[in-house]
Order: structure tokens, then C-alpha cells, then sequence
């Protein structure tokens, strides 16, 4: 948990760091992502990191925040337009320094749980260490369309083996988000850490599926910020090509990846 935490922290403080080096037009240009500029990243950040902290110190609060969230869904509004509203008066640097405490708020509150213990969430709940992890996976998500935006080519940590977990271990969901049988092969997973010789690995390695390559682009897949053609992934025909054309490391709705080369980046750097 400790080593999650600290992980955690580390990803929110690398995302203010390139956030406090943007200019005013780069806070409004619009990305890849759907047309979110930096500032509509930060600001979804911003808005479920204070969600998670009522999640993570006051469960009532959390619930009752959660149904007046769903209620304003089921008039048809969204969560991005929802945050803008919230966050309209601030602009870019105001921004930061209104989401940099809440994050910081956030790891101390998740850094005294029992890593076991149950949070609510959107959906099931989830045990803290998971929390975090998933916290981490989202900010790294989001955080990679700023960093397109400033086409700065952002270094790699073994911080990706957090989001590399998540991304193999919701093989079987990306299936069944979108209502398609789950394979009954599972494939082996080997993927090359950032730094250095390791490898990390799932699976069995006699599964005749297998998915190989940096672990940067897998984690680039999962979380859809990347099509697999843009990537130096290898992969088996069969099971593992399909789940790669629809993984979906996170919650909601089914989501496609970006088309060929929609978010290939010219880096300055």
C-alpha cells in the first residue's frame, strides 16, 4: 500500500509539473481526446479526486454526492460538462492550484486505510490499495493527453506496472462491456519494463495467446490513447487481437480506441 501511495503521489506531482509549464493557448487546445483541452483534464481530475476523497473519509457524504451526480446524468448532461461548470471561474493556474491540495488530501487519506478496506465507488466497491491504483491509472490516462498536447514525449517509470495490471486483469471485461463472450483462452502477457532488462509477465506461458512488447504502448492501448497499429506491440490472431482491437482498462460505457496514427504525436523534445 505504501509503495502504491507513494506511486500515486509521484504521478499527480510529474502532471503539475508539465501543467505549470503550459501557456495560456496550450491550457485551451483542444486534443486527441475527444476535443478535452488540459484544462478539461485537469478539471475531470480535479472533480473525481474529490469524489474519491469523500469516498475515502465519509461514505454518506460520498452517497449522497454520488445520487445528486446521477440524477444530473439522467437529465443528459455529462461529466465533462459538468465539471467546466464547476471549475468555470478558474483558469488554467488557478486550476492547478485548486486540484494540487485535493490530490494531496487524497493520498494522506488512502495512506491510513487498511489496504483491504472497501470504498465505495461508481459501481462496486473497491478495496483502498485498488482505489489508489485506479486513481493512479486515470491520472496517467489523462495526463498523457497533456503531455500530446505539448508534445513533450513523457519519460516512462515502473509506475506503468500499476496500470499494466489493470489493463491484464480486465481481459475478461472488455468482453463483457460490450455483451461479447469472454474467450476461454487467456493469453500470456510479457511485457518490457522501461528501465532496464526486466520483463513483466501474466498468464501461463504455454497459452497458445500471447501479447508481447514495451510496456509503455500496452498501457498506451488499455487505456485507449493509442491504437494497437501505432504501437510495437505483437500479438496472436485469435483471442489476443481481439481483445486488443477493444480493451478498456476503466469503467463506463464501451469506448472505442483512437483510428491509425489519430494520435501520433510530432515531440519538440
Amino acid at each position: 500500500m505504501e509503495q502504491s501511495i507513494d506511486d500515486l503521489r509521484a504521478e499527480y506531482a510529474q502532471l503539475a509539473e508539465l501543467a505549470r509549464t503550459l501557456t495560456p493557448a496550450q491550457w485551451a487546445e483542444r486534443s486527441a481526446f475527444y476535443g478535452w483541452t488540459p484544462w478539461d483534464e485537469i478539471a475531470h481530475l480535479c472533480f473525481f479526486d474529490q469524489t474519491a476523497l469523500l469516498s475515502a473519509t465519509d461514505a454518506d457524504a460520498f452517497a449522497r454526492d454520488t445520487a445528486a451526480l446521477m440524477a444530473e446524468l439522467a437529465t443528459g448532461r455529462e461529466i465533462s460538462a459538468i465539471a467546466r461548470a464547476k471549475y468555470a471561474p478558474l483558469d488554467g493556474a488557478a486550476l492547478l492550484a485548486h486540484w494540487e491540495p485535493i490530490s494531496a488530501r487524497l493520498t494522506e487519506a488512502l495512506a491510513v486505510l487498511d489496504p483491504k478496506a472497501r470504498l465505495p465507488w461508481y459501481g462496486p466497491s473497491m478495496s483502498a490499495r485498488s482505489f489508489a491504483t485506479a486513481r493512479l491509472m486515470e491520472t496517467w490516462a489523462h495526463g498523457q493527453d497533456v503531455w500530446d498536447v505539448a508534445r513533450r514525449r513523457r519519460p516512462a517509470s515502473h509506475r506503468l506496472r500499476h496500470i499494466a495490471h489493470i489493463g491484464v486483469t480486465t481481459f475478461g471485461w472488455s468482453f463483457v462491456n460490450r455483451k461479447r463472450p469472454v474467450p476461454s483462452v487467456v493469453p500470456y502477457v510479457e511485457l518490457q519494463a522501461p528501465q532496464g532488462d526486466e520483463r513483466w509477465i501474466w498468464g501461463d506461458p504455454a497459452s497458445p495467446e500471447r501479447v508481447t512488447g514495451p510496456a509503455l504502448d500496452f498501457c498506451l492501448l488499455v487505456t485507449q490513447r493509442r491504437n494497437l497499429a501505432d504501437t510495437a506491440l505483437a500479438c496472436t490472431d485469435g483471442a489476443a487481437r481481439e481483445w486488443l482491437s477493444i480493451a478498456q482498462c476503466f469503467a463506463g460505457e464501451p469506448a472505442d480506441a483512437p483510428a491509425p496514427g489519430v494520435r501520433q504525436v510530432a515531440y519538440i523534445d
